[in-house]
């Protein structure tokens, strides 16, 4: 089981790689070690445009979180019923960074806030729709999970997510 120091490790180690990742591309990034509750890190443009990053860091393949923080659930006796989506910020964006033992093996997937929630939202209503809205173990329970695999399409989106959809400068990759 993860201790304390090793889960705040394991946050440390995320979050400083996806500063050093946003440094590469031009931005730079001010990390604030867990002491603002919604993000991360401000990665910063030429232009002194900003977009909040948050980092979410694991040690295996899936991430862990409460389904409340993405769409409001009601129970109806022992049946969860989803109701909207939490209003959430458009332009905070999410790095999930599947940690390696293997130095320089890390995994990054660079996704918008709003676009994991209607991932979690439509996960979460396949789930409870196979099990006609009573989740099987405990009925009570909001938790939820994403994969990796369900980031795959997201992998070092960094140009796509900061560039083309957050509009910041950053630098040409390409360039030699």
């Amino acid at each position: 089981m993860a201790t304390g120091r090793s889960n705040q490790i394991t946050k440390q180690i995320g979050e400083y790689l996806v500063a050093s990742a946003l440094g590469r591309i031009g931005l730079v990034a001010a990390t604030f070690s867990g002491n603002v509750p919604e993000y991360d890190i401000i990665a910063t443009d030429s232009k002194y445009q900003s977009v909040p990053v948050q980092v979410k860091a694991s040690n295996s393949d899936s991430w862990q979180f409460d389904n409340r923080h993405f769409v409001e659930i009601h129970l109806e006796g022992k049946k969860q019923i989803l109701g909207r989506p939490v209003s959430l910020p458009k332009n905070l964006v999410c790095v999930f960074v599947a940690l390696s033992p293997e130095y320089g093996k890390e995994r990054f997937y660079v996704l918008s806030l709003k676009t994991l929630q209607k991932l979690i939202v439509s996960e979460c209503k396949k789930y409870l729709k196979r099990f006609g809205g009573v989740r099987p173990k405990k009925f009570d329970s909001f938790h939820g999970a994403i994969k990796e695999k369900d980031l795959a399409r997201f992998k070092d989106a960094w140009v796509s997510e900061f560039r083309d959809k957050q509009g910041l400068v950053i630098r040409d990759l390409n360039a030699k």
